[in-house]
């Protein structure tokens, strides 16, 4: 009996398969190669032998349909070319203006990539991933874009249909208009100047310290528009704020005062660690535990987030582990052109945190690898700024070739770190009047910015952008009518905040460029509690209304005077005459000491007060010699007879004379 053969889909099984020649099976086969099967054939005991697999294993036979496979790169060729073809129909039908109704016929006409062979049944199910939208999206507006220009070559309709396709704007925004300083808000940190500032990596904190020693941490996302702090509190006590950096992490924050020891603090203001105190009698820097002089600056390793930095007037730079406060981790000594030690008065970590830089007092700009000891500096340019001046700020740029330093010679220098030589260009007049003036890059390294101080004949402090190709003056913000010393691009925010000498800090944003900050607070309105005054008609019974503890209430007026009246301290009635001493007083008739002494000896007769006590006293004197009562008595026995001064020798013996036998 004939079995049917198994079919499902276009994967068909035929079990009455005639059999092999036996002579090729039978023994130990034959020798030679094996003939050449065709392709087909292949791929059918493939698939044969995979069924089986999943026969054995699964209990299922032939299940589902073998997907389609498409070649893509074939299917754009195809689309270009039916679109080239398309579109020179157009050209010609414009050059000739035929205009007939085999014109609006060619309207109508279809423009687009093939359909594949597989799709034109449609009674066919398709399976397999369809063709990208974006495939067909590209081809239609490339030969839309054609249509609108009539004379251009094949290529450059190529070209166009390529830019509708990536969506790519050619067209560049001016610098200044990336500046996010379209709207500003101010908020108030104290009376004295803010040198330091610091937002957290995701943007939803800022913390500022001042020189009044306060650090005010505030939360963008739990204030309203009166722009208060939730927190201020003064870590270092009598030491101003220097620094202050959050973690990669955001979670825990560096400060840095003028005390010699730095504290790490939380998202909330508690302490975690505070750095130890080395040893100020030693010598040699490397053998104390910690800095011994006040700090300069610090900062957290961008991508480590156990380790930060700090520097010091002791001449070293230092790094900690916030596992190990009690002991630094490594100590950095900066030198000068004599090999004397000299202050670093900023540092830095680069941006892959392979590099550790400082620049020092000497004017000097000193670098060393992260990643061996730092014995050698791997870069070392000693004019960089004046000398004897403070390097107030250093940063790299985002893409880590460039680094620009600002100093307090006024000068704000732009470096490229590949020719480390030479300043690609020197900002020139911009006085700065504190040592914490920084200097930045914007997030694309267009823009380098920096502060600036208030000189005599200035009346507004500005925040001035320069271009870091052509080096020309893009824009400057008027800030305030202080100092400009402290100021951050975030890059996540596209906000700009900045510290001014009279304790305000200013956050630019703009409305359709920047994200979160300060816009979620001036959305929030500030609303006063409004206190309402409750007069409750009913009586409130407290635990002093109690039978136990109340007191009696008296009707009439008349008997509550009666009873104040019996009470000494209510009608406040003067103390009454005592006849005996009592409480620290003496009785009026015995207001003299003498009188007061005479009656406590007990004596069997009383003593007129109004006598004169000497006399009273002296009536005695006979009798006490004769027989004494008090002292004598008691040494009777032991007291030696007394020696009296002739009254023939005047004036006191000579100790100095000389004994005579």
């Amino acid at each position: 009996m004939n079995k049917k053969p198994i079919s499902f889909g276009k994967i068909s099984l035929n079990i009455n398969k005639p059999a092999k020649d036996d002579a090729s099976t039978s023994g130990f086969g034959t020798f030679g190669r094996i003939p050449i099967q065709e392709q087909k054939e292949i791929e059918e005991i493939a698939d044969d032998l995979e069924n089986q697999h999943v026969h054995q294993i699964m209990g299922i036979k032939n299940f589902g349909k073998k997907a389609k496979n498409f070649n893509v790169e074939e299917m754009m060729e195809q689309a270009k070319k039916t679109a080239q073809e398309v579109t020179k129909n157009k050209i010609d039908a414009e050059t000739n203006k035929e205009v007939s109704n085999n014109s609006e016929s060619e309207d109508d006409s279809y423009i687009g990539p093939p359909v594949p062979p597989g799709l034109q049944d449609d009674s066919e199910e398709l399976i397999g991933p369809p063709i990208p939208k974006e495939i067909l999206e590209g081809n239609t507006k490339s030969t839309s874009k054609v249509k609108t220009t009539s004379k251009r070559n094949e290529s450059n309709s190529e070209e166009d249909s390529y830019d509708e396709l990536s969506g790519s704007d050619d067209d560049d925004v001016s610098l200044e208009k990336k500046i996010p300083n379209t709207h500003e808000v101010e908020m108030l940190h104290g009376s004295k100047a803010v040198v330091a500032l610091a937002v957290d990596p995701s943007g939803a904190r800022l913390a500022t310290g001042s020189v009044d020693y306060d650090v005010a941490f505030w939360d963008f996302a739990g204030m309203d528009s009166s722009m208060r702090s939730f927190r201020t509190l003064q870590p270092c006590e009598n030491h101003p704020i220097k620094a202050l950096q959050y973690s990669a992490t955001g979670d825990s924050i560096l400060v840095v005062s003028g005390a010699a020891q730095a504290k790490v603090l939380d998202r909330d203001g508690f302490e975690v660690l505070e750095c130890v105190k080395g040893d100020q009698y030693i010598t040699d820097m490397a053998k104390t535990k910690g800095h011994t002089a006040s700090l300069n600056s610090g900062c957290w390793h961008p991508h480590i987030r156990e380790e930060f930095m700090t520097c010091s007037q002791d001449g070293t730079l230092r790094l900690w582990l916030t596992e190990n406060p009690k002991q630094h981790k490594s100590v950095i000594k900066p030198r000068q052109q004599g090999g004397l030690r000299t202050n670093p008065t900023a540092c830095t970590f680069s941006r892959d945190g392979n590099t550790v830089a400082c620049g020092c007092f000497d004017g000097s700009i000193q670098m060393w690898d992260h990643r061996r000891n730092f014995v050698n500096t791997t870069t070392l340019l000693r004019d960089a700024h004046q000398k004897q001046t403070e390097i107030s700020s250093i940063c790299y740029s985002y893409l880590g070739t460039q680094l620009a330093s600002r100093g307090n010679d006024d000068t704000l220098k732009l470096w490229d770190l590949r020719n480390f030589k030479k300043p690609l260009n020197v900002f020139n007049d911009l006085f700065s009047r504190y040592e914490q003036t920084d200097c930045g890059f914007s997030p694309d390294d267009s823009l380098i910015f920096t502060g600036e101080s208030l000189q005599r004949n200035q009346d507004v402090g500005r925040l001035l952008f320069y271009d870091t190709k052509t080096y020309k003056h893009v824009t400057s913000i008027e800030v305030s009518k202080s100092h400009v010393i402290k100021s951050i691009w975030h890059a996540k925010l596209n906000q700009i905040f900045v510290g001014c000498g009279n304790g305000t800090i200013k956050c630019y944003y703009d409305q359709k460029r920047s994200l979160r900050g300060a816009k979620l607070c001036i959305v929030k309105t500030h609303r006063k509690k409004s206190s309402v005054g409750i007069v409750s008609t009913q009586q409130i019974i407290t635990p002093h209304a109690l039978p136990l503890f109340r007191q009696e209430k008296l009707r009439t007026s008349k008997k509550r005077m009666e009873k104040d009246r019996l009470d000494p301290v209510k009608s406040r009635r003067p103390d009454l005459p005592i006849t005996s001493g009592q409480g620290g007083r003496v009785a009026a008739s015995g207001s003299t000491l003498s009188s007061f002494v005479i009656r406590n000896l007990g004596l069997s007769k009383r003593v007129d007060d109004e006598q004169d006590p000497r006399e009273a006293i002296l009536k005695y004197a006979k009798e006490a010699e004769e027989n004494p009562f008090w002292v004598a008595p008691a040494y009777k026995k032991t007291q030696p007879q007394p020696i009296f001064q002739n009254e023939n020798e005047e004036g006191p013996t000579d100790p100095k004379k000389q004994k005579t036998s």
